[in-house]
């Protein structure tokens, strides 16, 4: 990691429709490269089982993130359904930066545009896309975390995201895992001209 006033962070974004494999590769890349630390996004949804307040999300609820709000402590935000608030807090980018770590994001394809509007080519904006809607459709299935009624609003929202996927930098089509996270890898290392010494579990 590199610290001090030359130190200039850069952002990772990963975007995706809801089940696109967007967290499964920020966790990899987490736990690959130590120069990357995690902005953690604040939401108004329910935990899920596997979910941990401050690594996952800050779960907040309604009255709380819209509290925040009124302080303007969002760099962006996003009602991405009907009383689901999540939004990206000034404080977890500040705190990255001051650590001298660059920034992977996690987020949905607006709150995505929002942060490449503002940063530009401080950004990699990486839209990962399913190899096909049935694939996702099932992937959500295999949730088990979605009643019948949240799963078709996310299939609707899923098929109007995947027309946004020229918007972004670049893209990545997660359909074989291994080859997908190599991929990633190496738009990382290129985009940040990380070295070996930056990722701990490299050889």
């Amino acid at each position: 990691m590199k610290e001090g006033s030359e130190f200039e962070g850069k952002l990772i974004i990963l975007t995706a429709p809801s089940g696109g494999g967007k967290t499964t590769i920020k966790r990899h890349l987490l736990k690959t490269y130590a120069a990357l630390g995690f902005s953690v996004s604040v939401t108004t949804r329910d935990m899920r089982e596997h979910e941990v307040e401050g690594a996952d999300y800050y779960f907040k609820s309604v009255e709380e993130f819209k509290a925040l709000r009124a302080e303007q402590a969002f760099i962006e935000w996003e009602e991405v359904y009907d009383g689901q608030y999540y939004g990206t807090l000034k404080t977890e980018v500040e705190r990255l930066w001051s650590e001298g770590q660059h920034i992977v994001f996690d987020i949905d394809v607006h709150g995505a545009r929002d942060l490449k509007e503002k940063y530009g080519d401080r950004c990699l904006a990486i839209f990962i896309r399913p190899p096909s809607l049935q694939v996702i459709i099932e992937r959500l299935k295999n949730r088990q975390t979605e009643s019948e009624q949240s799963l078709k609003k996310r299939i609707k929202r899923i098929k109007r995201e995947m027309m946004y996927e020229n918007e972004f930098d670049t893209i990545i089509v997660n359909d074989l895992l291994d080859v997908t996270l190599k991929e990633a890898e190496l738009k990382v290392e290129t985009f940040l001209d990380i070295s070996e010494e930056d990722s701990p579990t490299k050889i």
